[in-house]
């Protein structure tokens, strides 16, 4: 592994300055979830502008990224109790939705892709699935789609869901949400043991959840690894609002220099389709979490976000900051992303794509 130079680090320093920054502002102005969005905004913002100007051979450390990745898998892992075993009979309502929810949101972009964006047939399919971002760029390669393209799309529906959604979900709430970090914080000294822990914790099950081969393992490593603890009492973390306000910044920043190189023109063009494919999306996620509510008790709010076909760490993000049963959201965004992973393998197989 590349170690980072001097000038790298510092300036990865600066982006988390600026970002934390954009995030005290926005949490000014009153945004919610203002340390992604205004971290998000800000890295964008300056790698349209700037990015050819960017140290040269630059990128994100990914060890960094993955520790706080990992970071949000323990603060879930962490609100596990045993009351989550009464859940599992409305799993049975609301897991065969999520499947639903693959096949219908696939369909739907498909034929925006097509019919609206004029995209070829490989570029549409691989570029409207609802998950699976890695996988969709290496089938989509194998089938002879038009990567720039589909790497464009597949980073804005990310883009698109984090940001909007938080939004949707204070015009619903009447204001804005996530503000906080959504967890309370603790004046007691003990409390930098706890983030010494989750520390621990984040690199064991990062190191665990790729050593087995979990979906997005950076994530569900360390929170299966914190939830046994917790649900069997070996532990019980407080975690202050500031770890998760940082853990934000940190996931914004990345999401928004995935900018860099892309011109005005690409970012134009890209966002309507993105927009239109997003628009659509949720909404077939809110009329199914609408039916599900109905059906069980889960709040509508909750189900919302397991819904939304944004990144599993994103939206897990999202939902232990708006304090949203964060397990039972991480839980349907990887069975999403399962099930869209074997079906792209599926077709793969089939050859319906092939160049």
């Amino acid at each position: 592994m590349r170690i980072p130079s001097l000038r790298h680090n510092l300036f990865t320093s600066g982006l988390l300055a600026l970002g934390g920054a954009a995030g005290f502002l926005f949490q000014w102005i009153g945004t919610p979830l203002p340390f992604m969005l205004g971290s998000l905004i800000m890295a964008a913002a300056g790698a349209m502008a700037f990015g050819d100007r960017f140290p040269q051979g630059y990128s994100y450390p990914l060890p960094f990224r993955q520790l706080f990745v990992g970071v949000i898998g323990v603060m879930i892992g962490a609100q596990v109790s045993p009351d989550l075993l009464t859940l599992a009979p409305k799993l049975l309502v609301s897991i065969p939705a999520i499947l639903l929810f693959v096949v219908l949101a696939h369909s739907a972009n498909y034929l925006i892709f097509r019919k609206v964006g004029k995209l070829d047939r490989a570029t549409a399919y691989y570029s409207g699935s609802p998950g699976g971002l890695l996988e969709s760029i290496a089938f989509g390669e194998d089938a002879g789609a038009d990567i720039r393209v589909l790497t464009i799309l597949q980073f804005l529906r990310i883009i698109v869901v984090v940001a909007v959604l938080p939004f949707a979900i204070s015009i619903y709430e009447g204001e804005p949400v996530g503000s906080a970090a959504g967890l309370t914080t603790s004046a007691d000294p003990a409390i930098w043991l706890d983030v010494v822990l989750v520390m621990l914790f984040s690199v064991a099950g990062v190191w665990l959840g790729g050593k087995v081969k979990l979906p997005a393992s950076q994530l569900a490593g360390p929170l299966f690894l914190v939830g046994v603890a917790t649900a069997t009492g070996i532990v019980d973390l407080n975690i202050p609002g500031w770890l998760v306000a940082s853990a934000q910044v940190v996931v914004g920043i990345s999401l928004g220099l995935r900018f860099v190189g892309i011109t005005r023109r690409m970012m134009i063009s890209g966002l309507g389709l993105s927009l239109l494919s997003g628009a659509s999306m949720l909404g077939i996620g809110a009329i199914l979490s609408l039916i599900v509510a109905r059906l069980t008790d889960f709040s509508l709010e909750t189900l919302i976000i397991s819904f939304a076909p944004g990144g599993v760490t994103e939206m897990s993000l999202i939902a232990l900051s708006l304090a949203a049963n964060p397990t039972f959201v991480t839980l349907h965004h990887l069975v999403r992303i399962v099930a869209t992973v074997v079906e792209l393998a599926v077709v793969r197989k089939m050859n319906w794509f092939a160049p």
